[in-house]
């Protein structure tokens, strides 16, 4: 992932910066160095500069390094001409909602979501909130071989922090329920990952009237994702059986991807609460589809289908549910990892959005998170990340042998789906089928397959 005349560790040149979700990698390893991440902050400075106002909004996780790129992105912009307004630790939809409201040029999050603390990375939003268009990556991808030249020193930018970002960004979430609508008399256990919800999560639901236990919400820069969240979630259904809540939710490190815990422990990802979101819009008058992604579970296809609206399938990223949506002009798509995106409510993905949808429902139909899944039939899925120290070719005669002896051995009753992690060094094996212990086997198969291959 990195650019022009630059080498990755093995020496070898490449060519592009950006993935599918910014830039992101080992923090002091290129392209996270505070040299590479000062020059990014002064291209999409040029760049931004010209497509609007001279003034960027820049907030951060939780990670001990977001120190470091926040002080090299501010002197970035600031060379390029153009004004900074730091937000601080605040969740990535925040940002998007502040740049949007705030009539900023742009947001930037120095953030690496779900990964550990060691890793960190650099996102855009557009001056409406939305991930910044191909083009103007190109633009400032661009600029990173040319050598950096300061502006004018009359002309160099400032920078300052904006104090109510937290308030202003809990108004927006509770505005995204009813009026009037009460999460008195229920109990909720909110995972913060110990990243960038933890200030402002636990506070909506309170001011939202909830009994909140919160866990996951002591940063010390080290410990985000760390046996909390939304991708490590035991740690919430313990709590949440402990103290007996009727829900629980987790957000991951940066707040765009929420995941569930229902009264009995059992684990509510994506899919499901985007099928509890669909099915509410739906019965009140929603006419659109819903997008999901190649791991979206098949019970939510077929119970998206059960409610005569469509269903499609795009790569995994929020960046492609978001593309769909917005060409197929539908407003509710997500991803199975909690990746929830409502048009009607927020521009991106919202981990706190998503769950207050869903306690809307809850509250409108006067009924359990289990009760408002009755209808949807999860099949099971397997999904193990195989790490791998060198590429690996999913193309190779080995690995499509095993996958075509697995879509043999699940007889047209499954699915199996490898790919490429697009922010860590994983093979993402992924089984679905009728029955799990047969699912599990395949899975485990597959992906000693893939171990093998990648050992050689």
């Amino acid at each position: 992932m990195q650019v022009g005349c630059e080498t990755d560790d093995e020496g070898e040149p490449v060519t592009r910066v950006f993935g599918t979700d910014g830039v992101r990698g080992a923090v002091g390893k290129y392209p996270m160095t505070p040299e590479f991440v000062l020059k990014l902050g002064w291209a999409a400075g040029r760049v931004l500069g010209d497509h609007g106002r001279r003034r960027v909004l820049i907030g951060k996780d939780t990670r001990l390094s977001g120190y470091m790129f926040e002080s090299a992105l501010e002197s970035g912009f600031a060379a390029a001409g153009v004004d900074v307004r730091l937000l601080g630790p605040m969740p990535t939809p925040a940002i998007a909602y502040l740049t949007r409201t705030l009539r900023a040029s742009a947001g930037v999050v120095i953030s690496a979501s779900h990964n550990p603390f060691h890793d960190n990375g650099v996102k855009f939003f557009s001056s409406r909130g939305e991930k910044l268009p191909d083009a103007i990556e190109d633009e400032i991808q661009a600029l990173l071989d040319h050598e950096l030249e300061v502006i004018d020193n009359r002309r160099l930018g400032k920078a300052d922090r904006i104090s109510d970002a937290p308030g202003r960004y809990i108004e927006f979430c509770k505005s995204t329920v009813p009026n009037g609508m009460s999460l008195a008399g229920l109990r909720v256990v909110v995972d913060c990952a110990h990243g960038a919800t933890y200030q402002v999560a636990p506070r909506v639901f309170a001011e939202l009237g909830a009994e909140v236990e919160v866990i996951g919400a002591s940063p010390d820069g080290f410990n985000i994702n760390e046996g909390v969240g939304s991708t490590h979630p035991q740690a919430l259904q313990s709590a949440v059986l402990a103290s007996q809540a009727d829900l629980g939710v987790a957000f991951d490190g940066d707040g765009d991807r929420v995941i569930m815990v229902d009264a009995d422990g059992e684990i509510r990802d994506g899919d499901a609460l985007l099928y509890v979101i669909a099915a509410g819009r739906i019965e009140q008058g929603y006419a659109g589809g819903v997008v999901g992604t190649l791991m979206s579970n098949l019970g939510l296809e077929e119970a998206i289908q059960a409610l005569d609206r469509p269903f499609r399938r795009v790569k995994v990223g929020d960046r492609y549910v978001h593309e769909a949506l917005k060409h197929e002009q539908w407003l509710l798509g997500g991803e199975s990892s909690g990746h929830i995106l409502c048009l009607d409510r927020h521009t991106t993905g919202d981990g706190i959005v998503a769950a207050l949808q869903v306690l809307a429902e809850m509250a409108r139909r006067e009924s359990s998170l289990a009760e408002l899944l009755a209808p949807m039939v999860i099949l099971p899925q397997v999904l193990v990340n195989v790490r791998i120290d060198r590429p690996v070719s999913l193309q190779d005669a080995v690995i499509v042998e095993a996958v075509a002896e697995a879509e043999r051995e699940l007889a047209g009753r499954g699915r199996v789906l490898l790919r490429p992690s697009g922010t860590e060094p994983l093979i993402r094996v992924m089984v679905e089928g009728q029955s799990a212990p047969q699912v599990q086997a395949v899975a485990e198969a597959l992906a000693d397959t893939v171990r093998g291959h990648a050992a050689r």
